[in-house]
């Protein structure tokens, strides 16, 4: 762990320390060093016992505790810095200072109810704000819980965690900086299996240029290497990693003839392997008139590797007699493994005669499940009025999610909606409507501060700027007198998160204000006994288990009041400070 800023603010004293020691003596190992501080013949000896020395090392530190210490204590814990280093069990990304964690986060967390709150929150589609803070509980390096779960068990939550945020290039961070995480075979698939899916073969392969001469214990992920420099024309590189692993029992004839096709060294087969998608690939490269149909246990990276490289059939090309492979389609489709808008123009293609389109509402029960929709949807392109068009995109709606196809018309369906005025609409047809338009979110550019109102007040400059406590204050003080000096102005509970951030952060705040309200969070008893305990670890995973699919700004007031109290009693105001920024400014 590094201590750079500690050891930056503490600089100038090591130096002089250094400057004026006189003689260490050899046969006293327990003196660090000597020093006269007034040039005289007074002598100080800072001495550290060897056994005080290594009980200390045996310790976890707090980097958080340490920046409380004095001079002569920190002296004598930068010394443990190395010894530290050594002693963290948990793979990660941040040095706990960064977020005012300790390497001991975790020390007091129970393994059962952490494993509990995994299982939970891995069900969820968690919410890019749940997901960042449980980023910062899981990367933070320290050591890992050891009350009833076992290192593995952790690791594989941290290997759980990249899998569903599916952030790429934090893998490849996590990878590079972690080369010995036991999980890494599976981090490194997974990425390369992403691009090769996008058939983007030098983004798939860029991940081996980040994990140096790492041992791959993985068949698969060392095939992908192996492949990666054949590719980039590193032959015999490729073929001493190959050679080695026969050695050590490595048997693969399929492998084998593909990639010594490539290098020239036989005669292609014909054989095409859909097992994964390395195989599938391979066989694409090395068959020159390559053709494979999928089918419905074909897996969706393979239905992505197909529309990717252009190998699936043109929607031009499809038999409108063949339903199968039409119904097919519209699974895929559903799957998110087929595009949504080769669908619909699929749909086009189908000839309705004018009866049919003109009573399509009454006449489409007729036909088969295929045409229905694609009669519907042609319906609802032809319609102008705004409530019938409307009416008919919830028909076809219907139809869909009446075959368990719900998702095959998704992105269609919104721009649909975005075509037309709802000031037009039926009542009936509003929520239809408004549960299905998918907005854009909207760039956030600026904060707007309206001095009127204390949560969106120039006040919020201090969680961005941290300007001095004193300077605050008077801020916060004359802002207060000019706002509550209006007897009707109600202290809501936004505001309230605001001024007690103040507060804790050494605000003090005139008490003819504080006066004004009463500070309450209804913090779950739970979470309480664990603020108590300085639990930070479960803590943090308890808040990610409560803010689960929600984003911060849609959280209720006394939810986001009773988190950032939370946050405020464990002094992790850097993620404090992200959240108030979040959810209290106006924003433009």
């Amino acid at each position: 762990m590094k201590i750079s800023k500690l050891l930056n603010k503490k600089s100038f004293i090591f130096f002089f320390f250094i400057l004026f020691s006189v003689k260490v003596f050899a046969n006293e190992p327990a003196d660090i060093w000597n020093i006269d501080k007034n040039k005289t013949d007074n002598e100080i000896i800072i001495q550290n016992e060897t056994s005080e020395s290594q009980d200390i090392s045996e310790q976890t530190i707090s980097i958080y505790d340490l920046n409380k210490k004095n001079d002569s204590e920190i002296e004598s814990q930068v010394l443990l810095e190395n010894n530290l280093e050594n002693k963290i069990s948990l793979y990660g990304l941040y040095d706990p200072d960064e977020n005012n964690l300790s390497i001991d986060m975790w020390s007091k967390s129970e393994g059962e109810e952490i494993k509990k709150i995994f299982d939970n929150i891995y069900l969820k589609n968690l919410s890019t704000d749940a997901l960042d803070i449980l980023q910062i509980a899981l990367l933070t390096n320290s050591n890992t819980p050891i009350i009833n779960i076992t290192e593995d068990e952790f690791y594989n939550f941290q290997k759980k965690f990249f899998l569903k945020k599916k952030d790429l290039e934090l893998i490849k961070l996590f990878v590079e900086k972690n080369p010995d995480f036991q999980f890494n075979n599976e981090l490194i698939n997974y990425y390369a299996n992403y691009y090769l899916a996008e058939a983007n073969i030098e983004k798939s392969c860029e991940i081996f240029d980040f994990i140096g001469e790492t041992t791959l214990n993985d068949e698969y992920t060392s095939k992908l290497k192996i492949y990666c420099l054949i590719n980039s024309n590193n032959i015999d590189q490729a073929l001493l990693i190959y050679d080695l692993k026969k050695e050590m029992g490595f048997k693969d004839d399929f492998f084998e003839k593909k990639i010594f096709t490539l290098i020239g060294f036989e005669e292609g087969s014909n054989q095409i392997s859909d097992k994964n998608l390395l195989e599938l690939h391979l066989s694409h490269r090395v068959i020159k008139d390559f053709d494979y149909t999928p089918d419905e246990q074909t897996s969706k990276e393979v239905w992505k590797y197909l529309a990717s490289a252009n190998l699936l059939e043109k929607v031009e090309n499809i038999d409108l007699e063949d339903n199968q492979k039409i119904n097919l389609i519209e699974k895929a489709v559903h799957q998110e493994n087929y595009n949504e808008d080769d669908l619909f123009n699929l749909y086009k293609r189908y000839q309705f005669n004018f009866n049919q389109l003109l009573s399509a509402k009454e006449n489409y029960k007729t036909l088969d499940k295929s045409s229905q929709r694609a009669l519907i949807y042609q319906k609802m392109l032809l319609s102008n009025e705004t409530s019938e068009k409307v009416y008919l995109a919830r028909l076809l709606k219907n139809l869909f999610e009446a075959d368990n196809l719900g998702n095959a018309f998704n992105s269609e369906l919104s721009q649909v909606l975005l075509s037309i005025d709802e000031t037009k609409l039926n009542p009936d047809l509003i929520s239809f409507y408004e549960e299905n338009l998918i907005n854009e979110e909207t760039t956030i550019k600026n904060i707007k501060f309206n001095n009127k109102i204390i949560h969106q007040s120039k006040l919020l400059n201090y969680f961005i700027e941290k300007k001095e406590i004193s300077k605050v204050e008077k801020e916060t003080n004359d802002l207060l007198k000019n706002i509550l000096k209006d007897k009707k102005y109600i202290i809501t509970t936004n505001d309230e998160i605001l001024l007690e951030s103040l507060k804790y952060d050494g605000v003090k705040i005139s008490k003819k204000y504080l006066d004004r309200y009463s500070s309450t969070a209804n913090i779950p008893p739970d979470i309480q006994i664990k603020i108590n305990n300085r639990d930070l670890g479960l803590t943090l995973l308890r808040i990610v288990e409560i803010i689960g699919e929600d984003k911060l700004e849609n959280l209720g007031s006394e939810t986001l009041n009773f988190i950032l109290i939370t946050l405020n009693q464990l002094d992790l105001d850097t993620i404090r400070d992200k959240i108030i920024l979040k959810t209290l400014p106006i924003r433009i």
